[in-house]
């Protein structure tokens, strides 16, 4: 028997959640028996999800760095590709934290729902209030200071500095490229052979999602049983998407004004690896395709295609860049926290670094979530608010990436005449 796809079972495994919870919460020792025996698996998750990050980061990053080798060669589509992809990437956040901004789904959460979250967070909450408070005290160029570590294995043993551990990768890729090859072979070879790796361990992690999911929302509904929280989890799904939706707009804007195509040539053109895209949530196993249809069908030529695209399978993250502005934002709705001005561009500053190192692979998203959120001082634990709609919005993500993926190739090779 054929065995069913991990996104039927992560849906299965919200629905039964919801519904275990719903059925044990009716008898008075319910609620204390989901408390005691599924929350913790939930925990767990979330703490694996957590182990991950930092390893993560530093061998996609260094990895993603490290093969910009060929930059030398083509400097000039080098870097107006690096330069497309962060400036996409930047507005894919702008986007969705004006978006969450202007909608407010947190803000469909009860006051009573809010005090129940808290309390049940209190002790991580509490963790980031102070932390919040001792930024406050800093100079005006504390953030910028803190982003060098004095010891990376210090910076790499607490999620929140996972900016210093960016720093560090991105460092240490450069520095990779400017040493002789036959040098930097082995140490590229080492880190290639570790990011496989680190795929391979987000493979085995998200084959417990659908029991990770279970308990989270459970718990969550034994919690918190209030349809308000389900409201507002239903305009948080609302708010990315409609984010998604203005990124596609702004993919076929480019495509049209840089490029001078039709938006229905460069549809029609990418469909299908957007929906394989959709369906394997992994940019990385749609990159043949992709690729594919790019030279085959959009008429860029195959040198631009083989040096843009994988480029961008690798730090080209649009809609999860998009996606973690949001969630970031209404997870601190969720809990009644109010994000200054300076908070959200640390947010978009954030989104843009880790969408660099996110890997292309279903999941990793969600873990990338985690070091937006510890350095924006959000609690981690918010995760659990949002999980249960995570794979859905991670298919229609993934479809978003690899559409930027496109238009930048063809934008840039429009740029150096290569584009048929």
């Amino acid at each position: 028997m054929k065995k069913l796809a991990l996104h039927w079972q992560i849906l299965l495994g919200m629905a039964f959640g919801v519904l275990f919870a719903v059925l044990l919460i009716q008898f008075s020792w319910g609620k204390q028996v989901i408390v005691d025996w599924v929350k913790p698996f939930g925990n767990i998750f979330i703490n694996l999800l957590k182990l991950i990050a930092v390893p993560l980061i530093l061998a996609s990053l260094i990895k993603g760095v490290s093969d910009l080798k060929d930059i030398s060669k083509l400097s000039k589509m080098g870097g107006r590709t690096i330069g497309m992809y962060i400036l996409t990437t930047v507005f894919a956040v702008s986007i969705g934290l004006v978006i969450v901004n202007i909608i407010k789904p947190g803000n469909f959460i009860s006051e009573q729902t809010r005090t129940e979250l808290v309390g049940n967070y209190s002790q991580d909450a509490s963790s980031k209030i102070e932390s919040a408070a001792k930024q406050k005290e800093a100079g005006p160029l504390q953030a910028l200071e803190d982003i060098v570590p004095s010891n990376i294995i210090g910076a790499s043993a607490d999620n929140g500095n996972m900016l210093q551990v960016i720093f560090f990768a991105v460092f240490f890729g450069i520095a990779l490229i400017l040493i002789p090859q036959e040098q930097a072979a082995p140490v590229k070879a080492f880190f290639d052979g570790f990011n496989e790796v680190i795929l391979k361990m987000i493979d085995i992690i998200m084959l417990a999602a659908p029991y990770g999911v279970f308990a989270l929302l459970a718990s969550l509904v034994a919690e918190s049983p209030s349809l308000d929280l389900f409201k507002a989890l239903g305009m948080y799904g609302i708010t990315v998407l409609l984010g998604l939706l203005i990124m596609i707009g702004v993919y076929i804007l480019l495509v049209k004004v840089l490029a001078k195509k039709s938006p229905n040539f460069f549809l029609k053109g990418i469909s299908p690896a957007q929906l394989l895209a959709f369906s394997t949530s992994s940019s990385a196993a749609t990159l043949p395709v992709t690729m594919e249809r790019t030279i085959e069908n959009l008429g860029v030529d195959d040198e631009v295609a083989s040096f843009v695209l994988p480029i961008g399978a690798t730090i080209n993250m649009d809609g999860t860049s998009l996606y973690q502005a949001v969630a970031a934002v209404f997870i601190a709705q969720a809990f009644g926290m109010d994000l200054s001005f300076g908070v959200q561009l640390g947010i978009i500053a954030t989104a843009t670094l880790a969408s660099i190192g996110s890997a292309a692979v279903p999941g990793a998203g969600m873990v990338m979530l985690v070091i937006v959120l510890a350095q924006a001082g959000i609690p981690e634990a918010g995760l659990a608010l949002i999980f249960a709609i995570d794979r859905p919005l991670d298919m229609c993500r993934t479809s978003v990436n690899v559409t930027g993926d496109a238009a930048v190739s063809m934008v840039v090779a429009k740029s150096v005449n290569k584009l048929a």
